[in-house]
């Protein structure tokens, strides 16, 4: 074989590489605007104060005002759990157990746990949290807010261990060993130069996280069940967006189809703030090592 033949064959796969990745991605694009077009023409017409003011209680009449304070306090409560424990976790993975058998354990359960069904995860709480509540106090407590959280931390953790992890990892090796050759214990430095050094990152995590527990409606189900009247107490029964847009959707009212559209919406609007959020923060406070 020739090399003006290799040459040819080569530019023939790569150009053929190229228009596969572009239509790919045009597909993907396509949908991905049909998705966003269909909730903004269905859902921008129920967005009215009625919506943000009023209780799902009075159904078609209604609004999500209980359900949006719901999902706030959940979602609030499910980073205070996760987040806290994640950056640890994260932080002990990259710092004090890399390169370790145990470090690489811990990391084959975490992704275990990422990619785990959010369903089997909420039937897990309602084991271990919603059942024994219910136990103790004689079923006066059983569903809540707070076992909905500890499911939504659940979905929240391992995505703020990944990304602690990998973002700690990113800090130059160089950066370790100057610190160290001043005499600075490792748990400072941990704390003052690598931590600082990947704060962007770590904060993206606990965006990404909060984007995802946003929109998750199985394990509230099994946890936090949901409630037509306004609460803010954790242990009462909780409405969250998610799990209105999936009792309204069953419904056969175009009016309560109308306000689903519109949560849905909420929902889009808000993890797309979180996303631009995400970008801004990372691209102002980047660190380099130039």
């Amino acid at each position: 074989m020739t090399a003006s033949s290799v040459y040819l064959r080569r530019r023939i796969v790569n150009v053929v590489a190229l228009v596969a990745s572009a239509c790919a991605t045009l597909l993907g694009l396509v949908f991905l605007a049909w998705i966003l077009w269909t909730t903004l023409k269905s859902g921008l017409g129920a967005i009215t104060p009625h919506l943000f003011t009023r209780i799902t209680a009075y159904a078609d009449q209604g609004g999500l005002s209980n359900a949006i304070v719901g999902s706030l306090i959940m979602d609030v409560m499910a980073l205070l759990i996760c987040a806290p424990i994640g950056v640890l976790a994260g932080t002990f993975l990259a710092e004090y157990a890399n390169r370790t058998r145990l470090g690489a354990t811990i990391r084959f359960l975490n992704d275990i746990l990422l990619s785990a069904p959010s369903i089997v995860l909420g039937l897990f709480v309602y084991v271990i949290v919603v059942l024994p509540m219910s136990s103790l106090t004689n079923g006066s407590v059983s569903f809540s807010g707070f076992a909905g959280s500890v499911a939504l931390a659940l979905i929240g953790l391992p995505v703020i261990v990944r990304t602690t992890d990998e973002m700690l990892q990113l800090v130059p090796g160089t950066l370790r060993e100057a610190t160290l050759s001043l005499g600075i214990p490792q748990w400072k430095m941990t704390i003052q130069v690598l931590m600082r050094a990947a704060t962007s990152g770590i904060v993206t995590g606990v965006l990404l996280a909060l984007a995802r527990l946003a929109g998750e409606t199985a394990p509230l189900l099994f946890t936090a069940f949901g409630n037509n009247f306004m609460t803010v107490h954790p242990l009462d029964k909780m409405e969250s967006l998610p799990v209105a847009i999936y009792q309204y959707t069953n419904d056969p009212s175009p009016d309560l189809h109308a306000i689903a559209w519109a949560g849905a919406l909420l929902i889009t609007l808000f993890v797309l703030a979180l996303s631009l959020l995400t970008r801004m923060l990372f691209s102002r406070h980047k660190v380099r090592y130039d």
